[in-house]
């Protein structure tokens, strides 16, 4: 009786699988094969990322900024996420509410937004002006500034919702119990509470930093020159020089950057898991 039914679930797959591989795995595949086949068969796209030394700034650029705005994603959404798992109802109705409102808005509507927030007439630098923060209007935008502010804005819900996620369920008996036996509330906090929000902090992480990594619209409309990122580069080598099997070498190399990213976190998480 029961071979029907699992053969019966694996062609509700069939649908989906069909999808995927058609909008996805195919063009994704196709254009990754141009990297060994444009201009010529051979590894020349991957000589010229090596040789060339704008390709390799720009990758190092691309890796700079998804490590500076990982942590800071990190640091202010911890408290937020906590608040919502130990707030009252209503307290974490309006949180998620806030932290869900973004995604209701075009991305390129909340960059344009930002661009607005941060030019040199803005609000922000009026806010800055009038505390007598500064004296005259600062440049927050077209640098790595506007890069970082426009990627926390959009990444930062990708970091809440899966330490939520973890901190929900953490049993408040256990801090109750860390500082009965004696500790103190910041040694309790890195002793218990941190470790158990570990899973939800790891995923939430490695999310923005992968998002990050593919970041096109908030780097074109809020950088420089000098934080061009490698889906721009992506972008510039197909729409400007026609050159796919570049544009498929520096994907790869994305894909690489990625996937190495994947194992580590398998192999931290393995370790741990270990451990216990």
């Amino acid at each position: 009786m029961k071979a029907p039914l699992i053969g019966g679930r694996a062609l509700l797959l069939v649908p989906a699988m069909l999808v995927l591989l058609l909008a996805f795995v195919g063009p994704v595949g196709w254009l990754l094969a141009r990297a060994f086949t444009q201009p010529q068969r051979g590894l020349q796209n991957f000589e010229a990322l090596w040789q060339r030394q704008g390709y390799l700034q720009v990758l190092w650029n691309t890796i700079e900024i998804s490590a500076l705005v990982t942590p800071i994603c990190v640091l202010l959404g911890f408290p937020i996420a906590h608040a919502m798992a130990t707030g009252s109802p209503r307290l974490r109705r309006w949180l998620v509410f806030i932290v869900l409102l973004p995604f209701w808005t075009s991305l390129l509507v909340r960059t344009f937004a930002t661009v607005i927030l941060l030019q040199r007439n803005g609000p922000v630098n009026a806010v800055l002006i009038a505390l007598g923060l500064t004296a005259e209007p600062l440049s927050l935008i077209y640098n790595l500034t506007g890069v970082m502010a426009g990627a926390l804005q959009v990444l930062l819900p990708f970091v809440i919702f899966p330490l939520h996620a973890a901190m929900a369920r953490i049993d408040p008996a256990f801090m109750q119990a860390a500082l009965t036996l004696g500790a103190r509330p910041v040694r309790a906090f890195i002793r218990v509470y941190l470790p158990l929000t570990l899973p939800g902090l790891i995923t939430g992480a490695t999310l923005v930093f992968i998002s990050t990594l593919g970041y096109f619209v908030t780097p074109a409309m809020l950088g420089g020159p000098h934080q061009t990122m490698i889906a721009q580069l992506i972008q510039d080598q197909i729409a400007q020089f026609g050159n796919w099997g570049m544009a498929g070498a520096l994907s790869l190399l994305l894909l690489a950057v990625s996937g190495v990213l994947f194992l580590l976190l398998h192999l931290t998480i393995g370790l741990k898991a270990a451990a216990r």
